[in-house]
């Protein structure tokens, strides 16, 4: 449907991939995406605990990130329809500055309206939400069609760096700042934070995508929104499709089953402070897992994507009982370390492995519809499950809800044995710079 900059030729060395300028616009379009992401989340839920709502309120209100995994619904409307005005910019980049500005307006409105006025509060932070994820799609679709595909590791590599960082601004800095300024400033600075990549946005160039031109609304619907999907389904046919969905589905459930903001009063009732809690979790935390972004990488080199993404999918599930560990801690700052760097190097191992894997399934004529798709899919349930996971505490308690959130992956191991024999798992034998372009059915 379109001919992208991933198809001229040339082949960059390490060195130009790195310093091409697209690669730190990525950077700063990485910092962008990683900003809302905990403001409407788990950082949020800090706030609401300290405003005495509801266990079960607070991870309701907290899982406004929902509207991540539901991105693939408008993304095809992101793909297609240049914005009036904006779209003078382009058609990336004016989503991008539409985005970030309705962010930073979201941000400054929730300051303003704090959780004391609760109706219109969780109105501007679904609003700040559905923007974010927006934010999203407009940056994933930019980094593929802004370079070759021999550049997309640089890319991902400078887009990483920017995210991690925004989460430990958004996620340690927010906290300790909390501990000793009123939430709304806290809120404020973030938004005022928000203004590094809207520069990004207005130096940055507009990729150069040559686009299949459509005449009528319904055929610009086909192809934006229904083909993408056929597509899947024709490659892979409706039963194998069906189970690799199902797949998707359950693959991460453990990891995203702890937000929705269940952890922020987990860890307050265990006698840690904000400024604690951020250093240990949203700082530390951060550095282990890229450690386990690292060994991951290693590991795919050199056994492919099959075991490691089912190793990936264990240690996410078993990662979780170490808070099992951790009920009782009465402040022991030690034993968070310890869990806290478990934890983190599961699920950098687990992402990267997955990610490794939906990549392969995307077919390149339709990346960004296939992608938001599938990445959505992956959060899904576990959004779900932490949205009602206050629900759960209350009558449950903590111990039990964590040895939920790690059995609830047995359906995934199970379905990953059943899919090995049948599909080809991409770059089981090939160099980390080619895994997960192949992925197709065992006859293939």
């Amino acid at each position: 449907m379109t001919t992208s900059a991933s198809e001229r030729p040339g082949k960059p060395s390490v060195w130009r991939a790195f310093a091409q300028p697209s690669a730190w616009t990525m950077f700063f379009f990485g910092f962008a995406s990683g900003m809302p992401f905990l403001l409407v989340g788990l950082t949020l839920a800090y706030w609401l605990t300290e405003n005495d709502l509801e266990l079960k309120n607070i991870t309701l209100i907290a899982s406004a990130g929902l509207t991540y995994t539901l991105k693939f619904l408008w993304a095809p409307l992101v793909d297609r329809w240049r914005l009036p005005l904006l779209g003078r910019l382009g058609q990336r980049r004016g989503w991008l500055l539409l985005a970030l500005v309705v962010v930073t307006i979201g941000l400054l409105l929730m300051a303003q309206l704090t959780p004391v006025r609760l109706g219109p509060f969780i109105g501007i932070t679904l609003m700040t939400a559905f923007a974010g994820a927006t934010l999203d799609i407009a940056v994933d679709a930019y980094r593929i069609e802004i370079a070759p595909q021999e550049s997309q590791g640089a890319l991902l590599a400078t887009y990483s760096l920017g995210y991690r960082i925004a989460l430990i601004i958004t996620g340690m800095l927010a906290l300790v700042m909390a501990d000793h300024v009123p939430w709304p400033l806290v809120y404020q600075t973030m938004a005022a934070v928000m203004l590094i990549p809207v520069v990004a946005v207005l130096m940055s160039r507009e990729p150069e995508v040559l686009r299949v031109q459509v005449t009528t609304w319904s055929e610009g619907l086909y192809v934006g929104v229904v083909e993408p999907f056929l597509d899947f389904f024709r490659r892979f046919g409706a039963a194998l499709a069906l189970a690799l969905l199902a797949f998707i589905l359950l693959a991460k459930v453990s990891d995203q089953s702890l937000g929705g903001g269940i952890m922020a009063p987990f860890y307050l009732g265990q006698g840690f402070t904000k400024t604690e809690i951020g250093t240990v979790s949203k700082l530390w935390g951060v550095w282990m897992g890229i450690v386990g972004v690292f060994i991951a990488g290693i590991a795919i080199a050199r056994w492919g994507v099959k075991w490691p993404l089912l190793a990936g999918i264990v240690l996410g599930a078993v990662s979780n009982l170490l808070y099992v560990w951790l009920i009782g801690a009465d402040g022991d700052l030690w034993r968070l370390t310890l869990v806290i760097s478990g934890e983190n190097l599961a699920q950098g191992f687990q992402g990267t492995t997955l990610v490794a894997f939906l990549s392969a399934l995307v077919n390149q004529r339709f990346t960004a519809t296939q992608y938001a798709l599938f990445s959505s899919l992956v959060m899904l349930p576990g959004k779900l499950l932490g949205a009602v996971s206050g629900g759960i505490v209350e009558h449950t308690g903590y111990g039990v809800y964590f040895w939920i959130t790690a059995l609830v992956s047995i359906p995934a191991v199970l379905l990953f044995f059943w899919l090995a024999p049948r599909i080809r798992f991409g770059g089981d034998h090939a160099p980390a710079s080619g895994v997960d372009r192949s992925v197709g059915t065992a006859a293939d």
